[in-house]
């Protein structure tokens, strides 16, 4: 185990393309979920940079939740599924090592930008709104204690076992003492579906992007615990990801794809486009949200429900500043890291390979290179720390394994 995670601090980088004139296709067909993180995706293709960069007839295709998007990417769009999509970050790695796919068989898949930073949140029903729950997850430890005994079940919501919202509740719960797996019954709840679900009273907490956090307060139902930037200061999120076989069907188009991406991410980031974004991204056609639900936590103003109330917070999400869109391979170690902690990914894994065949930071560099645009030097961000004083070295991944009290390794 110590020797696996030890070598996984080598971040390799893999060769570079060369971009060439005329892409092999001007077609791919892309997912996303109803998540504000998917907002690039969205943007290049309304905004017409797809076509700008000579991929017009991209489609941009609404996917009822994370499982589905699994089941589209492992029948490729030549099976009637999708090439590629807004995903949570550990998910092509399950896939590329038939962790979560039909049979056990691996499915190829490449991570080629990261969509975002920041902007997920953890929310907690009104049935406990008296204790105003933040950072510190402990005081609903003796409450969920009572209410177990009481013959109910403690059912937190998450979107995925072994995504990003899984990590980040499991983690809120862990550091306030809470076990996810013994002292409390985690769900999986499709994004769309976590509102209307709170407001049944099926679940007592739950962790997903936005606006759904938002619409919770907005409707009166819960209130936001934690915007999760608060936790892990610019953590990574969503990705886009695209099957390895399609890139290597279509090398130029792969780069031309990237570049449209990359222009849609620094148009959604410039605050004079945030409104536009919103209007937009919240149309019956993409999210069917009302835009009041999505704008205020995209421009930095938070109501967390409780009488709490930000504005200008640093912790919204960010699509393009500070590196936001450079997958980081030290980030995807954490990843696998954490997957490591909870019994998603086995200790063995071969992490630095992993990471190597599925991270294409590469074709993020030709991408940037394409439209005069810098990355950040090399693979790692260094060091990260996170609120309870714990600190991730890519260096020394086992450490931080260490440090963790409840874990199931």
């Amino acid at each position: 185990m110590a020797a696996t995670l030890a070598a996984a601090k080598s971040l390799f980088p893999a060769g570079a393309f060369a971009q060439g004139a005329g892409v092999e296709t001007t077609k791919a067909t892309l997912g996303y979920i109803a998540l504000t993180d998917a907002s690039p995706l969205i943007i290049a293709k309304e905004k017409g940079f797809f076509t700008k960069h000579g991929m017009p007839d991209v489609e941009v295709v609404k996917q009822a939740s994370w499982g589905t998007t699994r089941d589209n990417l492992e029948l490729g769009s030549g099976g009637g599924g999708i090439d590629g999509a807004h995903i949570l970050t550990p998910m092509p790695y399950h896939m590329q090592l038939g962790k979560i796919t039909k049979n056990g068989q691996p499915v190829p898949m490449s991570i080629v930008l990261r969509l975002n930073t920041n902007g997920q949140a953890i929310s907690v029903s009104n049935a406990y709104k008296d204790l105003k729950v933040g950072l510190n997850a402990a005081p609903l430890k003796d409450v969920f204690k009572g209410v177990a005994a009481s013959g109910k079940e403690i059912k937190i919501a998450m979107t995925f076992r072994g995504g990003t919202h899984d990590l980040w509740i499991r983690y809120w719960l862990a550091a306030g003492g809470i076990d996810p797996d013994k002292d409390v019954q985690t769900i999986v709840v499709p994004p769309p579906q976590m509102v209307a679900n709170m407001k049944v009273g099926s679940m007592e907490a739950f962790c997903v992007g936005e606006p759904w956090n938002a619409q919770l307060v907005n409707q009166g139902i819960g209130y936001t615990a934690v915007s999760t930037g608060e936790f892990w200061k610019d953590h990574p999120e969503k990705s886009l990801a695209l099957r390895t076989e399609w890139i290597e069907k279509n090398p130029k188009a792969t780069v031309a794809l990237i570049a449209a991406v990359l222009e849609a991410q620094q148009w959604c980031d410039k605050p004079e486009n945030k409104e536009e974004m919103c209007t937009i991204v919240g149309k019956r056609a993409w999210f069917n949200v009302p835009v009041a639900d999505i704008i205020g936590r995209t421009k930095g103003e938070f109501d967390f429900g409780t009488g709490r109330k930000e504005t200008n917070a640093p912790y919204l999400m960010k699509y393009w500043a500070d590196h936001a869109s450079y997958p980081f391979q030290s980030h995807d170690l954490w990843f696998l890291t954490e997957n490591i902690r909870w019994g998603v990914v086995a200790p063995e894994t071969d992490l630095a390979g992993t990471i190597k065949a599925v991270n294409r930071q590469d074709l993020w560099r030709d991408a940037a290179k394409l439209i005069g645009a810098a990355g950040p030097e090399g693979t790692s961000r260094g060091v990260e720390t996170f609120f309870d004083g714990i600190k991730f070295d890519p260096a020394n991944p086992q450490a931080y394994l260490a440090a963790q009290k409840i874990k199931r390794i």
